[in-house]
């Protein structure tokens, strides 16, 4: 599928992991809100609701602000919809030993969220390889699953970035019907903005690397064919290690090909920092891009000042002024609750907003079946983030996309790129 990009000025300042199921005993922590489940059937007129993602490492800024944002809509709602009580788990797919999320983490999370009988959702997750993880287990189990923050392409549909060879995406849907559905653009348009970009700031040959991730590696194809429709040149140098001291080898044979724009599909804890500033160092002036995966406090804040200034990343998130007066508003109520927001907490907040309307009209709310026929009728939701549908292969027909400078280590919205299929 082609996308057309539009760059729009405005005025202002996941996915690692394995295809693989792994199999580990239910478990993990969590605390519940009013009331807690112990996977029996609930009371009548009460359901679960159950989140999953990363609170741990470098993710966990976003991780928070994603649960932070779940949590002000249920507040707001009085932890009530479709006449049920809402119980709220959140879960830690996250583990301090990693410093991210693990497959064993996530799969404890799902196998608890699906045995559950009192569980209606599961709203998460922020990495796309913990997605590929947790959506056949709540497939089989016949569980909603809302994302606020996936964007691998496989985890929805064949198109470009798809690991096709191993299955994708119908490998994670073993009875055969959609379940998962999310609210951020999938890769395919990030990949579109990106390129877009890169040709607008007036890139002559363009690096690549990611970190052999199913995020990273899926979106720096999309970057590269996105890529093929603009005259700058690209060098596709393939995956890092993650856990190496440095990356100054690969940074100077960048230089040697005389690159003077690097993108890196990945997260912030696949070393980004690091080989942001290897890059830099060998490469006066070089141009720097990064995607979602990195559009975070600890990536912002750990770049050294000169590097930062060089520095942009795209998010599915806009300039406040975008929302208007709902936006405002958002944004007044969170900070008073939490903070400062981040990128993805907007995002946070209408996977919340949404869930409570599935509920809402779901025909019977506390049956699972029903929510995810609910989940997969929404059409032309007006929503904080604009309106939008679910389409039948689970993902949202929003399609902008932020840029975000760094300043004072902390990410500031440059523009809007409006990527048209």
């Amino acid at each position: 599928m082609a996308y057309r990009t539009r760059l729009l000025s405005a005025s202002g300042g996941c996915l690692a992991g394995v295809l693989a199921l792994v199999v580990v005993a239910c478990g993990g922590s969590g605390t519940s809100t009013d009331a807690a489940t112990d996977g029996g059937t609930s009371a009548a007129g009460e359901v679960t609701i159950y989140s999953s993602l990363p609170l741990q490492g470098a993710s966990r800024p976003t991780g928070l602000a994603l649960q932070n944002g779940i949590e002000l809509a249920f507040e707001q709602a009085g932890y009530e919809a479709g006449d049920v009580k809402i119980n709220f788990e959140p879960l830690d797919d996250a583990t301090a030993q990693a410093g991210q999320w693990t497959p064993e983490a996530e799969s404890a999370n799902a196998k608890r969220a699906a045995q559950d009988e009192s569980a209606v959702a599961y709203l998460g997750t922020f990495n796309s390889g913990a997605a590929a993880i947790s959506i056949p287990i709540l497939n089989e189990a016949g569980l909603a699953m809302v994302s606020p923050g996936n964007t691998a392409v496989g985890l929805t549909s064949d198109e470009a970035g798809a690991d096709t060879e191993a299955g994708e995406p119908d490998i994670y849907y073993p009875n055969s019907t959609r379940n998962y559905a999310r609210i951020v653009p999938k890769d395919t348009v990030q990949g579109a903005a990106l390129a877009e970009l890169m040709d607008a700031d007036g890139c002559t040959s363009v690096a690549i690397l990611h970190d052999n991730e199913v995020f990273g590696e899926g979106l720096a194809t999309n970057v590269e064919l996105a890529g093929e429709d603009f005259d700058y040149e690209l060098v596709n140098a393939g995956g890092i290690d993650t856990k190496a001291a440095n990356y100054r080898a690969e940074a100077e044979d960048l230089a040697g090909q005389g690159v003077d724009c690097f993108f890196f599909g990945g997260i912030t804890a696949s070393n980004a920092v690091q080989l942001y500033k290897d890059v830099a160092a060998a490469i006066p002036d070089v141009k720097l891009y990064g995607d979602d995966g990195v559009a975070d406090s600890d990536f912002a804040g750990g770049l050294p000042e000169d590097v930062a200034a060089n520095t942009k990343v795209t998010v599915a998130t806009l300039s406040e002024e975008d929302y208007g007066s709902e936006g405002a508003e958002f944004y007044k109520d969170y900070e008073s609750e939490y903070g400062k927001a981040e990128p993805y907490s907007i995002y946070g907040y209408e996977t919340g907003r949404l869930i409570l309307d599935v509920l809402e009209r779901a025909e019977d709310p506390t049956d699972r079946a029903s929510v995810i026929e609910a989940l997969f009728t929404t059409e032309d939701r007006d929503s904080i983030l604009g309106k939008y549908s679910i389409d039948e292969q689970g993902d949202t027909t929003l399609t902008d996309y932020g840029v975000f400078g760094i300043e004072n280590g902390e990410l500031v919205f440059d523009s809007k790129i409006a990527v048209e299929e």
